[in-house]
């Protein structure tokens, strides 16, 4: 039954002319990136006789606090990751709480019982002892003394359901069974460090390490050079992937007996295993030290991290001796100059040779007014520039042996960005969406300071702020943080309109759902408070109990409320539908579950809209077909499904786009709308020289023969997330700030609207307040509107 709670109502008075004080915010002086290495543990044979481990230790002192997030675990499984939880609380230091995502499934690759790595990785924070290096999520946090996401786990551990486990938490497996603890001992040493970023190129032998850690800089060769300093790619890394490797840190080496230890690196390279594990054949015998020996037999047992573990984990808290320069740099690569108001922001990637070089420097000249900025790494930014005058740069590359050849970009003219204008001061909205309701001008936005959803209408002179949910509420409300996008529809006519609010939170991972008619709200939870996970290939469709937090789309019309939603346990895309007369919701599988009826199996709707035409509903959405071992997308579509609104009739699927051997990857981001032409649709697409990044835009008006049109933003960086259009303009990020595509004409133009970069993207709404069209974002901490 749904229950109505009064809204806390607020108001934040905005004269025409839309002027406040512009506070200060800092934002992160890091970069991120992407965790997309894995560290397994294969089932080796059985033992000719089984272990049994140590009565439990009651340890006194935890150095380190775990919060588990169990997916789908049977309650035997979840003591067994308690037990390795309480262990490694007693051996790894940290301040700050580590997060683990721990999944229950079934695993596609032959053999493996585990597998594990860091939510991210970071590098140049405050405390990193190498700012070169990256560092993962759980070490980089207890570098710095703080948490440098905490809206990501810090570890994410798959078990394989299928494996034969001893189920009974006896610590005695028999030969024929695998012990779960030792699995969860194990792949938490990865997920806290141990684990190198490399991957290899089987057919070819290329080795590549794009984001070198300190595992890979204490990695060495038997002649003394680091992994991390190789070039990469190359063949060279590919062989010494494939080569002796040692442990070179003098804390691992002490614990060895003065011996450097010995890598794992079989001649045929192994995914998952090869360099990010200690050698078998050398250390599977020690009763201490076997624990990151890549596999795990039978009736084995691993009963702690062990001496050797420690003190190599240890060796990364410290910077890394220095390699030894081999050469003189070469040139810098895909040097560019992008854009920026009074200010050019020179960004490059470093040479071929970059860690073998050792270099030390970057020099940038600005080649019109001779100065010379240098720095560490790209970018590097000129200021104090004068709008609309072209300058060209110059880049060299140094190092204790020479400089290399100078790389010059292309002139670029700085322009002023659009002018900045702020609603909310004490609100980031991180996820910001809009419409119109009852006629007025309305904006809702998650805010992850205070962890509220928040609604903001526009009175004419004011902007009336109210709270719908979010941290600190009572039933029905939620009391976690909202964290999700924001779907929103409205139907009904005049100012007798009733708004429909989608979103979510992290902790439960409903679908949540506030109707408001202008008075008050009512709440509901839609999906994912199921009592089991509803299976793809059931036919009757009921709540389920899957992960439904990740994106969300809704269309209302007189005749009812739909929305649509991802299962984030299943990839496929689900949709909840409600007549006007009903009094319960129907549930439909609309598409990734079988290749029959136009329907695809791809990993579908990460990112997905819906509108209405005034006959049919379409909904639009991604789907991954491919990934790569670091479990990139490798190919992809932009998916089309449409229907008669609210019937029984089956959905029609086509695509909008799909990979080729120009556009290996399309998708990333979907935006739609309305115009004159029809309903437009807006996405990302890559080209083989920047997978798996995108590096350009494309539109089109929706059509099962679709005319594209595609535009390259090379003078203001590549685009990302998020992607907002409202049929004649698209706003996307670019080179992490704010800028927006105008696609209304016969020739595009980009215009640059912020200036200042968030690396984890900045979301925007386009809205018209007394006629004049402005872009609203979360910008440097604060609500903001923009316009020319």
């Amino acid at each position: 039954m749904k229950r109505t709670a009064a809204s806390a109502l607020t108001i934040f008075t905005l004269g025409l002319s839309l002027l406040s004080p512009v506070q200060s915010y800092a934002l992160n002086n890091f970069k991120v990136a992407p965790s997309t290495s894995w560290g397994y543990i294969y089932a080796g044979p059985s033992l000719a006789k089984a272990q049994t481990r140590s009565p439990k230790i009651a340890y006194l002192e935890q150095k380190s606090k775990f919060v588990v997030n169990y997916k789908n675990f049977p309650e035997w499984a979840r003591k067994d990751l308690q037990a390795a939880v309480d262990i490694w609380g007693a051996n790894f230091k940290s301040s700050v709480p580590i997060n683990i995502e721990a999944t229950w499934n079934r695993v596609a690759a032959d053999g493996v019982l585990g597998s594990a790595r860091p939510g991210n990785f970071y590098s140049g924070f405050d405390g990193a002892p190498d700012p070169s290096l990256w560092y993962p999520s759980a070490l980089a946090n207890a570098l710095a003394g703080k948490d440098l996401d905490s809206d990501n786990p810090e570890m994410v551990i798959q078990v394989n359901s299928t494996a034969d486990w001893n189920t009974r938490n006896d610590g005695t497996p028999r030969v024929n069974e695998y012990d779960l603890q030792s699995v969860f001992l194990h792949e938490m040493g990865h997920g806290l460090g141990f684990l190198s970023t490399d991957s290899y190129d089987n057919f070819f032998g290329y080795g590549t390490i794009e984001q070198p850690t300190p595992y890979d800089a204490y990695a060495q060769l038997p002649d003394g050079r680091r992994l991390a300093d190789l070039p990469s790619p190359s063949l060279e890394l590919g062989k010494a992937l494939t080569s002796t490797l040692v442990w070179s840190g003098a804390l691992g080496i002490a614990a060895n007996g003065g011996v450097k230890p010995l890598l794992y690196t079989p001649a045929r390279y192994e995914e998952g295993s090869s360099v990010s594990h200690l050698d078998e054949e050398t250390y599977s015998k020690s009763e201490l030290n076997r624990i990151m020996t890549p596999n795990l037999d039978a009736g084995e047992v691993f009963r702690e991290p062990g001496p050797l573990l420690l003190a190599m984990m240890e060796d990364m808290r410290r910077k890394p001796p220095v390699g030894v320069a081999v050469g003189i740099p070469q040139a810098v690569r895909n040097a560019a100059a992008l854009i920026s108001d009074g200010a050019v922001i020179v960004t490059f990637d470093p040479p071929a040779n970059a860690r073998s070089a050792q270099i030390t420097s970057y020099s940038v000249r600005n080649l019109k007014t001779d100065q010379v900025i240098s720095g560490m790494s790209s970018p590097i930014t000129f200021t104090g520039l004068k709008n609309g005058t072209s300058y060209p740069f110059s880049i060299v590359a140094s190092n204790s042996n020479g400089t290399s050849d100078a790389v010059i970009t292309a002139p670029v003219a700085p322009t002023a960005a659009w002018k900045r204008f702020v609603i909310d001061d004490s609100s980031d909205a991180t996820n910001v969406t809009s419409i119109n309701f009852n006629r007025k001008p309305t904006l809702l936005y998650t805010d992850s300071n205070s962890g509220r959803l928040k609604i903001a209408t526009w009175e004419g002179k004011s902007w009336r702020k109210l709270t719908i949910d979010g941290a600190g509420g009572s039933t029905p409300r939620t009391k976690h943080p909202i964290t999700s996008p924001i779907s929103t529809c409205v139907n009904g006519s005049g100012t007798s309109q009733t708004l429909h609010i989608f979103y979510s939170e992290k902790v439960d991972r409903d679908l949540r759902y506030a109707r408001y008619d202008g008075k008050s709200f009512t709440y509901e939870i839609i999906d994912g408070n199921g009592t089991a996970v509803n299976d793809y290939k059931d036919p009757i469709r009921v709540r389920t109990a899957s992960d439904v937090s990740v994106s969300s789309a809704c269309v209302a019309t007189a005749a009812g409320i739909q929305v649509f939603y991802r299962d984030e346990s299943q990839g496929i895309l689900l949709g909840a539908s409600k007549l006007k007369s009903a009094t319960k919701w129907s549930y439909e599988l609309v598409d990734g579950d079988r290749k029959i009826d136009g329907r695809s199996t791809g990993d579908v709707a990460f990112h997905l809209k819906a509108i209405f035409d005034g006959k049919k509903t379409f909904v639009v959405y991604d789907s991954v077909l491919t990934i790569n071992q670091r479990k990139e997308a490798t190919s992809g579509e932009v998916r089309v499904a449409s229907r008669d609104t609210l019937s029984t009739v089956p959905w029609s699927y086509y695509n909008l786009d799909a990979s080729g051997s120009f556009t290996p990857m399309t998708g990333y981001d979907i935006s739609i709308a309305k115009n004159l032409s029809g309903i437009s649709a807006s996405w990302m697409i890559a080209s083989p020289a920047t997978m798996p990044s995108p590096n350009r835009i494309r539109w089109s008006t929706l059509a099962s023969t679709p005319e594209q049109n595609v535009v390259t933003p090379e003078n203001f960086g590549a685009p990302s997330k998020f992607l907002n259009t409202d049929g004649n303009a698209t706003a996307f990020n670019c080179a992490q700030r704010l800028c927006v595509l105008d696609h209304s004409k016969s020739t595009p133009t980009i215009k640059l609207v912020a200036t200042e970069e968030n690396s984890a993207g900045i979301s925007s709404a386009w809205v018209v307040v007394n006629g004049v069209r402005y872009l609203v974002a979360g910008y440097k901490g604060q609500l903001s509107m923009f316009r020319p």
